[in-house]
């Protein structure tokens, strides 16, 4: 099945329920009234030339319609990263996907102050312009039965690209993924055959639809349930998703540890008591983040691990099934193994090795780049890039991206693991990172990025040196109060990167400027 299908007849069965509180506008929408308002617009895209179609939305109602219209237009939407650099971002995405179109909000322009680019059309202003005799035509076709309408609205096969997503580009130049109907749909089949999901539930639409944490986890999976999405616009609006857990009584609350760490902050105990189930992915959650959501409001964060190229969710910890610490046991219907980084030979368990997945789940591959595609995909299993190891009882255990182990003196240096010992021992709250600078000596030095200078850095640096080796501990730590982000919530390593090695050139700068001055000074 696909996905416009299962939202048509999700859509047909409860057109009286709420299906979006919007934050943004401060209107609910039912799923009947998102149904009218999705044919309207299908008919409207089905104008515009070409197979793909733009959408740079803030989390609303008028995404989730966008993102359904597309489809029932037998468009690709192609989601388009707003946060940072959206002039790049759309200009890429045109270029990369050979489209033009590009639904947006005049509103969400103004707020990130960014200029039109050419082939944008606005949300609003489609809205504005409709006629009687539009509204009256989608009424009318929403009232037909439901096979007729999914039978007319149906693309060829459930292996029909259904979204094109970006990478982050933490690391490197964005990649387009492609991803199924039938990718998106193992995600929707099978976590509610381990996570106790029910069409009573109410989810926090925080994540952003341009991620793929966001599209599945807050977008399909509580439409496939026909359960009830209060959507923000800024997912770092922390107080006012705390009041909106509390007024509405949201009881599914998904997102990264810097978002938890966000609601932790701006919450007090009872605040989130209507939480159900509450889940972390994208990043590593730290257990002193995990053992404060204990303490505090008497929840355990269940910890999950997934890629873009893998719909996205590969294991998770559930109730029943529960290790902190490890991100989970795969997911039903995922092929698991651990394979040695260098000969690709399958490990044992308890053995660290790069994480390999198969499955309905992983991509078609990286559009236009057939190079990206054979690289990580071997034989049907594809190569995460990350690193990791399955214990005895089955579950999967992080321990960071490939890209995220450096050389020092010839050794390996694991910077999440770093980034682990730290956090344990910064004040509550700080954001760190860290990463790795030039040393023409050792090959790289670690150093550390904080959001914060108040913290004792001795007593730091001696309770590291009791955890790691000498050449683990950081050798600098700079202070970045505004560390940067990617929309997801996720460390933008690259950009955390080049702000420690500039920081680290003009610090050789200014020690070579004061050694030339005291050399002057003596021949005086």
């Amino acid at each position: 099945m696909q996905l416009q299908e299962i939202f048509l007849d999700i859509a047909k069965k409860n057109k009286d329920k709420i299906a979006v509180y919007d934050q943004a506008t401060g209107k609910d929408i039912t799923y009947g009234k998102m149904l009218i308002a999705a044919l309207i617009l299908a008919k409207r895209f089905k104008k515009y030339r070409g197979n793909y179609l733009g959408i740079m939305l803030p989390n609303s109602a008028g995404a989730i319609i966008s993102v359904v219209a597309a489809l029932l237009a037998k468009k690709i939407p192609v989601m388009i990263n707003y946060s940072t650099g959206a002039h790049d971002n759309c200009i890429y995405a045109q270029e990369k996907c050979s489209f033009k179109k590009i639904i947006t909000s005049k509103k969400l322009l103004l707020k990130i102050n960014q200029k039109p680019v050419s082939g944008m059309i606005y949300l609003e202003e489609i809205m504005d312009s409709l006629g009687t005799v539009e509204k009256l035509k989608a009424l009318i076709s929403s009232k037909l039965p439901t096979k007729i309408l999914q039978s007319n609205l149906r693309t060829h096969s459930d292996e029909d690209t259904s979204v094109i997503l970006f990478t982050s580009g933490s690391e490197k130049e964005p990649k387009a993924v492609q991803l199924s109907h039938q990718n998106i749909m193992h995600n929707l089949i099978n976590l509610p055959k381990i996570i106790d999901l029910n069409e009573n539930d109410i989810f926090a639409g925080t994540l952003p639809f341009f991620h793929v944490f966001g599209l599945t986890t807050n977008l399909w999976l509580p439409l496939s349930f026909g359960c009830s999405i209060v959507a923000h616009a800024n997912p770092l609006d922390y107080s006012a998703i705390v009041k909106s857990i509390i007024k509405y009584k949201i009881t599914v609350l998904i997102g990264t540890p810097t978002f938890f760490h966000g609601y932790l902050r701006k919450s007090k105990p009872g605040d989130l008591n209507t939480i159900r189930f509450a889940i972390a992915g994208a990043d590593k959650l730290n257990e002193k983040l995990r053992l404060a959501y204990k303490d505090q409001h008497g929840i355990d964060i269940l910890e999950g691990y997934g890629t873009t190229e893998t719909s996205p969710v590969v294991s998770v910890n559930t109730p029943e099934n529960n290790t902190p610490g490890s991100i989970g046991k795969p997911v039903p219907e995922v092929l698991v193994k651990i394979v040695d980084r260098e000969t690709d030979e399958k490990l044992p368990v308890g053995k660290v090795g790069k994480i390999m997945v198969k499955g309905d789940l992983v991509m078609k591959g990286y559009l236009h780049d057939m190079e990206e595609t054979s690289l990580h995909m071997h034989a049907g299993w594809y190569d995460t890039g990350d690193m990791g190891m399955l214990d005895e009882d089955g579950f999967l255990w992080h321990k960071g991206r490939l890209k995220r182990f450096v050389k020092v003196g010839g050794e390996m240096v694991s910077l999440v693991k770093v980034e682990e010992v730290l956090a344990k021992y910064l004040p509550n709250g700080v954001t760190c990172c860290v990463v790795d600078v030039p040393n023409p000596k050792k090959g790289a030095d670690v150093v550390a990025a904080v959001a914060t200078g108040e913290f004792n850095k001795k007593k730091v640096l001696k309770q590291l040196a009791k955890e790691l080796p000498a050449i683990s501990v950081p050798k600098e730590f700079y202070v970045i109060e505004d560390i940067p982000l990617m929309g997801s919530g996720k460390v933008a390593f690259r950009e955390v990167e080049k702000i420690c090695r500039l920081r680290q050139e003009n610090g050789k700068k200014k020690k070579h400027h004061k050694e030339r001055s005291k050399k002057n000074h003596k021949k005086k």
